[in-house]
């Protein structure tokens, strides 16, 4: 094809539009080069779509015959619709299909059985197919139906379907469970407690006993015991229930065979500095070689209150406290106990007033606990006899922090206390949980009755 034909059959410049006429090399409007324009293609680009010709001998296509559709009835309704499976037809290979491939479901019918969808391949030996879950899943497990779990096989608080593994998580969703710690209660006929982990602790160093006994008298004798463990020392959760174990046991064991409670008191403290010490790692030989080996030692502190034969005792090594407080509120509350602590040392030496002293940012750094690295242990007790009835509240300062003075606890604690001690000592938990929870909480309550005048032992 010549420029001079392919400018001639321009109808217009490329760049313009403006009409042009034949021969021209540049547009007379705007100047474009026409000899820079590609020259149309040789052939055209529409494909013709064309009936293959038949080679000689081979058979017409026979033309496909439809199934004649189904009279009209006298009420002259138009014939039934013919749905795909009611026709024969054939597989990919041209075999036939069979009558289980053809089964018809009838949508118009709700009761009619659906066809069952074909089962998966088999996957070959030692092969396998889709990874299979540990546990259900929980965006299913709420619609399964649910069963009891086997013996021994923990479920998940959480999704409530998967198993929990040896560490604690849900092998399911892979959410951490709550320990046995966490949240703890117990109620006594004389004597309730409650210990929780708090907002901030990732776990519950607290630990308490609670129990009751009878004197040789036949008396009864109600026990409570309040570990707290030292944070900065190794398995402080251990230490704290060893040393409530063994000084529950230890009153136990001496009340019933008529020693002093005074004197009980004395010995259980002992009982639980020589637990907390069965702790440490090593003995104590091992310091010739390595002089601080035992500063982190597992250490707690410890206190208790024994009511028994009219007589209220308590006892303690560290800042752990017993508050009293009268059944009547007219009555002035009272703490029973001095913290072995840095702010209690300063106030008693005269150096600073108590509101100085726990304000204070050494305020709460113990100068006495249990455990093998302690300076030298100084079982405190103390008895009294109340002469009206009233509320013994044993307690770590994880509520006593939120309810430091004497009137301040006797204000949070419920005016039934007494007659539902357990719910009293639920209420004082919430009460250090909604200051802040920032340390473990526990404590126990026991009523103290006074028999009247003239009735009960001498």
């Amino acid at each position: 094809m010549s420029q001079s034909h392919q400018r001639a059959s321009l109808p217009g410049c490329p760049s313009c539009e403006e009409p042009l006429e034949p021969g021209d090399r540049f547009c007379g409007a705007c100047g474009y080069d026409l000899s820079a324009v590609p020259a149309p293609p040789g052939d055209r680009p529409t494909v013709a779509i064309t009936v293959p010709a038949q080679s000689p001998g081979t058979p017409a296509a026979a033309p496909v015959e439809w199934p004649p559709a189904s009279e009209t009835d006298s009420t002259d309704r138009p014939a039934p619709t013919h749905r795909p499976a009611d026709l024969p037809g054939v597989d990919s290979g041209g075999r036939p299909l069979s009558t289980a491939d053809r089964t018809a479901v009838r949508f118009d019918e709700p009761d009619a059985p659906r066809a069952a969808a074909p089962a998966a391949p088999a996957a070959p030996d030692g092969a396998s197919g889709d990874f299979e879950l540990a546990a259900p899943d929980p965006r299913t497990a709420e619609h399964a139906t649910a069963g009891a779990p086997a013996a021994g096989v923990k479920v998940c608080v959480a999704c409530r379907s998967g198993h929990v593994d040896t560490d604690g998580y849900c092998e399911n969703c892979g959410h951490a469970q709550p320990r046995e710690r966490d949240h703890m209660e117990q109620e006594l006929g004389g004597v309730a407690a409650v210990s929780d982990r708090g907002l901030r602790h990732h776990r519950n160093e607290d630990a308490f006993a609670v129990s009751c006994t009878a004197l040789p008298d036949g008396s009864p004798a109600v026990v409570a015991i309040v570990c707290d463990g030292v944070s900065s020392a190794s398995r402080p959760d251990e230490a704290s229930a060893a040393a409530a174990s063994a000084a529950n046991e230890s009153l136990l064991e001496s009340l019933p065979r008529g020693a002093h409670p005074q004197q009980a008191m004395h010995e259980a403290i002992l009982a639980a500095s020589e637990a907390v010490n069965a702790l440490a790692q090593e003995p104590r030989q091992a310091l010739e070689h390595d002089q601080h080996r035992q500063e982190n030692a597992p250490a707690c502190t410890l206190v208790g209150a024994v009511m028994a034969g009219g007589l209220l005792v308590v006892g303690w090594v560290g800042d752990s406290r017993v508050y009293w407080v009268p059944e009547d509120r007219s009555n002035p509350p009272a703490r029973l106990t001095e913290d072995d602590s840095w702010a209690a040392q300063m106030v008693a030496a005269g150096l600073m007033s108590e509101a100085e002293a726990y304000a204070d940012e050494r305020a709460h750094a113990i100068t006495g606990w249990l455990g093998a690295d302690a300076y030298e242990l100084e079982p405190h007790t103390a008895s009294f006899k109340p002469d009206r009835p009233g509320l013994v509240v044993v307690c770590t300062d994880g509520l006593w922090n939120y309810a430091e003075a004497a009137a301040e606890m006797a204000a949070a604690v419920p005016a039934d206390a007494c007659e539902r001690p357990l719910h009293g000592a639920q209420v004082l938990v919430g009460h250090a949980l909604d200051g802040g929870g920032h340390d473990n909480v526990t404590v126990a309550l026991l009523p103290f009755a006074v028999a009247a005048r003239g009735a009960g032992s001498a």
